[in-house]
């Protein structure tokens, strides 16, 4: 419904602006109501399985156990890191006198060391992992030894690749 235009550019008295309310009111009460639903709910059931969209679920996203982990200790270390920062900064704050850099030095050398022998450790189970593993052969009674010297040799040549295999039984 569009309100009747104001012909004249003046203002409407009050006793006018009155009977145009009154009006209005009038011609919207007069008009038949017309019912248009709002909602609309839909109470089929869905299949337990099939091709029903997944539906995100509250808390934390499905991860690996390794995944959870690592972002557990990454917020424990951020929390730390935050409330250790955040005294450094009162302390140098209310002190007035702490000096930056000492500050950084002294917070940052603990922090290096740690690191220096983490990488350290990783290194060590680096090299243990690769070292090829001891073997230890136990005998009982007369164990007669027997040691090989023989030795081959391979030797390609040509454009036409031949193969000379050389056995040298003696070792030499």
């Amino acid at each position: 419904m569009v309100p009747a235009p104001n012909p004249r550019k003046t203002p409407l008295t009050d006793t006018e602006a009155e009977n145009e309310a009154r009006r209005l009111l009038e011609e919207w009460a007069s008009q038949p109501v017309s019912h248009h639903p709002t909602a609309y709910r839909d109470d089929t059931t869905h299949p337990a399985i099939g091709a029903t969209p997944p539906v995100p679920q509250p808390g934390r996203p499905p991860m690996s156990q390794r995944a959870t982990d690592a972002s557990v200790l990454m917020l424990a270390g951020g929390g730390a890191l935050s409330m250790v920062s955040i005294s450094v900064g009162v302390f140098m704050y209310l002190s007035q006198y702490a000096d930056p850099v000492v500050c950084g030095i002294v917070l940052a050398a603990p922090t290096t060391v740690v690191l220096a022998l983490c990488r350290l450790v990783r290194r060590a189970k680096e090299a243990i992992a690769a070292a090829p593993p001891v073997i230890h052969n136990h005998y009982e009674g007369t164990v007669t030894v027997h040691e090989d010297h023989s030795t081959y040799s391979t030797e390609t040549r040509g454009l036409i690749a031949r193969t000379d295999n050389h056995f040298d039984a003696e070792g030499n």
